[in-house]
């Protein structure tokens, strides 16, 4: 059976690949496009007040196969996800070179940190650098970045727990994939990339990864509820993105375990490690 989270198709079209697989009166040719945003909410319907689905980060790749009153009815190349998106969040494909490596960078119009910044990226946004100026990258909109807050878009991290922790003490948003908001299948997904791994969004996704964990836990093991994720830090600490704290917070797992289990939440489902 096709995921509808991650199959491009409505009651009144689908992409053409799916042609064979799906009824629909219509199916189209997708057209590419990339997030020009800082970031944009991939949402259920094209309506602003709709939940999220996930985020977009800047410089990544969407196809487009529906637009209308606003809204793209898209899926990311990054995992698949399909939902709406607003038209103006939307430009042309970026050939990416680089990605942000820090927390959150910032793109000045000019070589100079005393400039007032012009955007404002999450770690894991990517971006088309066309040249070196000093201390800094510019890219093709002649924006300013400083170089060491960047890294080859191939490169990857070699702790995708040392980045998970970066996170710490951002606040908690549903849906959200940035340091301004982020949730537990973000964060964990976000970490992942980072170190070269292509994990899915949610939580029911990322819990196929890897093997069941035997013996003792350790460093870099996740930590799976029904709709939630952690990543622990050592073999008693938990970091996770969570609605208790509203934030990502790192705490003992037998006093997480016990909170979620008291809430409604249930037991540990199972532990992965990659």
């Amino acid at each position: 059976m096709l995921d509808p989270r991650l199959t491009p198709a409505r009651a009144d079209l689908a992409a053409a690949h799916l042609r064979g697989k799906v009824v629909a009166p219509r199916f189209v040719e997708g057209r590419p496009a990339g997030i020009v945003a800082a970031s944009a909410p991939l949402q259920r319907r094209p309506e602003p007040s709709a939940p999220w689905e996930t985020e977009a980060l800047h410089g990544e790749s969407a196809t487009i196969y529906d637009e209308r009153d606003g809204f793209a009815w898209v899926q990311l190349e990054r995992d698949g996800y399909v939902g709406y998106l607003a038209s103006s969040a939307l430009g042309a494909p970026v050939a990416a070179t680089h990605r942000v490596a820090a927390l959150r960078t910032h793109a000045y119009p000019g070589p100079s940190i005393k400039l007032p910044h012009v955007l404002a990226l999450s770690l894991g946004a990517r971006l088309g650098i066309l040249a070196q100026a000093g201390d800094f990258l510019i890219d093709g909109e002649g924006r300013h970045f400083w170089a060491r807050h960047l890294a080859p878009v191939a490169s990857v991290e070699a702790d995708f727990v040392a980045v998970a922790e970066k996170f710490e003490h951002c606040p908690y948003l549903w849906g959200g994939r940035t340091s301004e908001g982020i949730d537990c299948s973000g964060l964990t997904q976000a970490a992942l990339t980072a170190a070269g791994v292509a994990a899915p969004r949610d939580s029911d996704m990322l819990e196929k990864l890897g093997a069941p964990v035997s013996g003792a836990l350790q460093r870099g093991d996740l930590m799976f509820w029904k709709g939630h994720v952690g990543v622990m830090t050592g073999p008693e600490t938990l970091l996770h993105a969570n609605g208790h704290r509203m934030a990502v917070v790192r705490e003992p797992l037998a006093a997480a375990q016990a909170r979620i289990a008291a809430s409604g939440g249930g037991a540990i489902t199972s532990m992965r490690r990659l």
